[in-house]
């Protein structure tokens, strides 16, 4: 297996297919939503958090044995069995525009999910490219300790900053220096203090300035 190319996707609205309807696909499907997929689960049957969410109209069940014209629309496809034939099955009916993650079967898969440690916009994903999806684990808990959730605020923070600096500062040299004073540990140290006004008295001071010594 060769190295593989890390990649964000952007699925928003993007039809994926989901093949499974048990623990495995209730995790993959989880994760999908939160990217906004407009997802089809294929599947005779469903976990219950699965038949909640047909219910409440946030993804559609094709309630019937998986056919290979179940792919025709998908962008990305998940094969999510616990019966690795028909993971195999799914595999062989991809046609070639198509991405597919057979759980199973890193070999079948033109990609893998990594282990993402979320905090608002920041993302951060681990993988071993396959080789030891138990080091990724590790990793991703160690990261969760490392960055907390005070990182969302922090992230948003920089994101609504960033954006003020590029709209109001012209000089181009300038507004480089100031993208770069952003990331100054004061206004992360004030974040997780929750010193809000504080960050933002600091922020002032940056753009009338230029500086925060």
């Amino acid at each position: 297996m060769g190295n593989y190319y890390p990649i964000m996707l952007n699925i928003t609205d993007r039809p994926v297919v989901v093949v499974g309807g048990g623990s495995v696909a209730t995790r993959k499907v989880t994760s999908l939503l939160k990217a906004q997929a407009q997802i089809t689960i294929v599947s005779p049957e469903l976990s219950p958090k699965l038949q909640r969410l047909v219910e409440e109209k946030s993804i559609e069940w094709r309630k019937k044995t998986f056919a290979p014209d179940d792919l025709d629309r998908a962008f990305l496809i998940i094969a999510a069995t616990n019966c690795s034939e028909i993971n195999e099955f799914v595999a062989q009916s991809v046609h070639p525009h198509q991405l597919c993650n057979v759980v199973d079967r890193e070999d079948l898969s033109q990609f893998i999910v990594p282990s993402v440690v979320r905090r608002g916009p920041l993302a951060i994903a681990v993988s071993t490219s396959g080789a030891n999806p138990k080091l990724a684990q590790k990793i991703k808990k160690e990261l969760e300790t490392q960055y907390d959730e005070t990182y969302e605020d922090y992230v948003l923070f920089l994101q609504q900053a960033r954006r003020q600096i590029i709209d109001e500062i012209t000089d181009a040299e300038l507004k480089s220096v100031l993208l770069s004073a952003l990331l100054d540990s004061k206004f992360l140290t004030l974040t997780k203090a929750k010193q809000i006004e504080e960050r933002d008295q600091l922020l002032k001071k940056l753009l009338k300035k230029g500086t925060i010594q």
